[in-house]
């Protein structure tokens, strides 16, 4: 303690209130006494003030060891003193020049961590400091490694500049994915971690470029192994749609949310790439904003198994979720996932449930399950006349238009391949 003071007093001595700030914040970084805490605040503030009037001083107070106790102090249990050391940081970040060092000594996860707080002055600070970081490329790639994508979108920020600084982070993240950052970020995808796999899938469907979406979540890689995906029957698909149809599946709420609304967003990239289908309407400030949408009439199985179809064009559809399927598919006009849900339902048509599944088949359009529903009728009219529903041609009730349907049926009887589509 002795040797740390005669240096102050030396620094002292030469004149420098900058020095002698920075000797401060290194002379009670390494005492944990609470009697400090007042001075870590106060210097901590010294320095973010000197940083953002003078660009040369952020350069020199990185250079000159202030970083790493400033990261400690993130980590406080005093929530001045986070603020203070966040305050600090987010000015030195602003520079070039400090923003790989501050990065590489460990700032970014801490940072990321004071998005949470309920404070919102820390939170501000927290998310400049972020916004300065984002700026350095080598930067970008290590932020989506560790979820930061995620906690900036997901996060609930106090104040309208606040949130003003995320989505201008997040801009300025998208701006970055391109040619090595993109590079490096499609290699942790296959080969990182399962979790840092799964980060970098989700932000790469918000935050690539339409023209990148094609190669990442769309073109095949036959150098991949995906058994540790899907089961070999399986459609092979690349390795960011696998990632994000495995979370899809996943049994927590917030990993669902998070592939689900992933997954429309690459939709409607995809939309607005095509030449054929209009790109959907802009959302209403109201739906842009809301952390959660929420699809009427339709159970979070039975979208799963939409999404699952709509990006590998194949699905096994058993009789259990068939009819709540084909409701889906009827409402969202996807006709190769009604055809699938029109087979599975035929393969289940009995004497018993045959007119009700002609009554479906009418109230959803499924000419399939329809003719199905014919033809088992014309088969098995001994056994159906006297059932106490069934109906005689020549009865009041039974219309021209079904005398004609069976008539046109019994001429064309669909086959087990036209039913699958």
């Amino acid at each position: 303690m002795c040797f740390h003071s005669r240096s102050y007093e030396n620094e002292v001595e030469k004149g420098s209130a900058f020095t002698l700030g920075l000797l401060a914040i290194k002379l009670t970084a390494i005492n944990n006494s609470s009697c400090c805490s007042e001075s870590q605040r106060e210097t901590a503030l010294l320095l973010g003030q000197l940083a953002a009037t003078d660009s040369d001083c952020k350069v020199h107070i990185v250079q000159r060891g202030a970083v790493p106790p400033l990261i400690e102090m993130l980590q406080s249990p005093d929530a001045q003193l986070m603020e203070m050391s966040a305050f600090a940081l987010g000015r030195l970040a602003q520079d070039p020049h400090n923003q790989a060092g501050i990065a590489h000594s460990g700032g970014i996860t801490p940072l990321l961590k004071l998005l949470e707080s309920k404070n919102g002055s820390l939170q501000h600070n927290a998310a400049f400091a972020l916004y300065g970081l984002a700026d350095n490329e080598d930067n970008v790639a290590d932020l989506i490694r560790v979820g930061g994508v995620q906690k900036l979108q997901d996060g609930e920020f106090i104040f309208q500049p606040t949130r003003d600084c995320v989505a201008k982070t997040l801009k300025r993240v998208e701006e970055k994915i391109n040619g090595r950052v993109l590079s490096h970020l499609s290699y942790l995808m296959r080969m990182g971690e399962r979790n840092v796999q799964r980060r970098v899938a989700l932000a790469l469907a918000h935050l690539c470029s339409p023209d990148d979406h094609q190669t990442i979540f769309v073109d095949n890689n036959d150098d991949l192994d995906y058994n540790f995906l899907f089961p070999p029957h399986s459609p092979r698909i690349s390795t960011g749609l696998a990632l994000l149809l495995q979370i899809l599946e996943s049994t927590d709420a917030k990993h669902q949310r998070d592939s689900s609304m992933a997954l429309c967003r690459l939709a409607n990239k995809a939309s607005s790439l095509s030449s054929i289908d209009a790109a959907p309407p802009s959302p209403i400030p109201q739906e842009r904003d809301a952390k959660d949408r929420e699809i009427p009439n339709i159970r979070w199985d039975v979208f799963e198994l939409m999404m699952r179809y709509i990006y590998t064009g194949s699905v096994d559809v058993n009789l259990e979720i068939a009819q709540d399927l084909l409701r889906a598919a009827d409402q969202y006009l996807l006709e190769g996932l009604k055809r699938l849900c029109e087979y599975a339902i035929a393969q289940d048509i009995s004497v018993e449930n045959v007119s009700l599944m002609f009554e479906l088949s009418e109230a959803f359009s499924a000419s399939n399950l329809r003719d199905a529903c014919i033809l088992y009728i014309l088969d098995k009219y001994s056994k159906l006349c006297v059932m106490p529903w069934y109906v005689l041609a020549d009865g009041p009730s039974y219309s021209t238009r079904d005398k004609k349907l069976i008539c046109e049926s019994a001429d064309h009887r669909p086959n087990h391949a036209e039913l699958r589509g």
